[in-house]
């Protein structure tokens, strides 16, 4: 028998469906937060939480910790089905036929299964609340920028102007919204870290002349990341005893043109690329690194940044990243793009005694604690109940 508080909790509960089109390892940063962000959401009894996505043939999945996550319509990464955009919506019909739906909430832009989540809310007249984690930023619009006009022309831009609100990671996402013209609701939620501020570490390697230091780039081996930024900037500044680790996946063979600029200015004593990391082998490098670099020429929020702090680990950023708290905490360098700011950031952060990148580290880790998914979790929360008029406007939601 269900009787007072369990009568309310049950009426004031929310369902929302998520939409991310895939959720492979390969494409860092979003589909593990995507999964981080709904895992945590899914431990709010007032909420009940779907994850939609379509799985790629031969890729492993981000591992979600709950079992909300639903894949469907498995295709190869070149298929032509996909590239035609001929998604399969009775399968995506489908699999919600059982979800009651009070919100839609879909990530990222482009994608055909992007689409079919605002007809499908547009059809049964369901708010819908995009997350363009990072897709309407400046670089990100100018990356094929042919095949996303057309995108806009057929369908992003009205999709974009049916929402009834937005998510931005960062205040820097946020004004991207707003230069694109969209003038909905936006509320501002930062991600979170994916390794638990509360788990026990390791302490970090000591110091001792013998050992080399690290100076540490993980992060998908694509253009708009900096990686070729970072090893002309390298043979500029290296120094002995310092060396240069290149970590993550292969992002359309960009990883060929990175190690052609290690041949080229000659590093290649210096610099290693050690592939793809995860789990273990992840926390080990994060560990292992005096120094953490992500030259990246646009950023929404950045989550090897908050990772790397999280491991005290001091971090060269730029500032087409959200994290200007690197020099409010002095945790870090927040820098122009390009190679000569570049240069300059790593000759001072190489020159530094090795216990006052330990100091700046311990402060960086201050800084990484205000990143929890818990707090992500209740401020998404907050935010669907003020859209479904069940709660008062959060603090997080700009302010125009």
């Amino acid at each position: 028998m269900i009787v007072g508080d369990q009568l309310s909790e049950l009426s004031d509960s929310i369902s929302v469906v998520h939409f991310m089109p895939g959720l492979p390892f390969r494409d860092g940063g979003p589909s593990r937060s995507v999964v981080r962000l709904t895992d945590s959401l899914a431990m709010d009894a007032r909420l009940s939480i779907a994850l939609v996505s379509h799985s790629v043939a031969g890729l492993p999945s981000i591992p979600s910790m709950n079992e909300h996550v639903f894949r469907i319509t498995e295709y190869t990464s070149n298929s032509l089905a996909l590239k035609s955009g001929l998604v399969d919506r009775r399968l995506l019909v489908a699999t919600l036929a059982n979800q009651r739906q009070d919100l839609l909430h879909t990530h990222c832009l482009w994608h055909p299964a992007n689409h079919w989540a605002m007809r499908l809310a547009t059809k049964n007249s369901i708010p819908l609340i995009c997350q363009p984690r990072g897709m309407l930023e400046p670089w990100a619009l100018n990356h094929k920028a042919l095949k996303k006009r057309l995108a806009l022309l057929f369908f992003q831009r009205a999709d974009l102007e049916r929402t009834r609100a937005f998510i931005a990671t960062s205040a820097m996402e946020a004004e991207s919204i707003r230069r694109f013209g969209l003038r909905q609701p936006v509320a501002i939620i930062p991600n979170g870290v994916d390794f638990p501020l509360n788990q026990s570490k390791p302490e970090r390697p000591v110091a001792k002349p013998e050992r080399d230091r690290v100076v540490l780039f993980l992060s998908r081996l694509h253009p708009g990341k900096g990686a070729t930024v970072l090893v002309k900037a390298w043979a500029q500044c290296r120094l002995p005893g310092w060396r240069l680790i290149l970590a993550g996946p292969d992002d359309g063979d960009h990883l060929s043109e990175v190690m052609r600029h290690v041949e080229q200015f000659d590093v290649s004593g210096s610099v290693e690329y050690v592939g793809e990391l995860q789990g273990a082998a992840k926390a080990a490098a994060y560990r292992s690194a005096d120094l953490f670099v992500l030259p990246s020429f646009g950023e929404n929020f950045g989550m090897v940044v908050a990772e790397a702090l999280s491991f005290g680990v001091p971090v060269i950023t730029t500032r087409a990243t959200p994290w200007p708290d690197l020099k409010t905490f002095d945790c870090g360098w927040w820098i122009d793009t390009g190679v000569d700011p570049l240069i300059a950031a790593l000759r001072e952060a190489m020159a530094l005694p090795d216990d006052a990148r330990s100091q700046m580290g311990k402060r960086g880790e201050t800084l990484a604690a205000r990143y929890q998914w818990s707090n992500s979790a209740r401020q998404t929360g907050d935010f669907y109940r003020w859209i479904l008029g069940r709660g008062d406007r959060p603090d997080c939601v700009m302010t125009d």
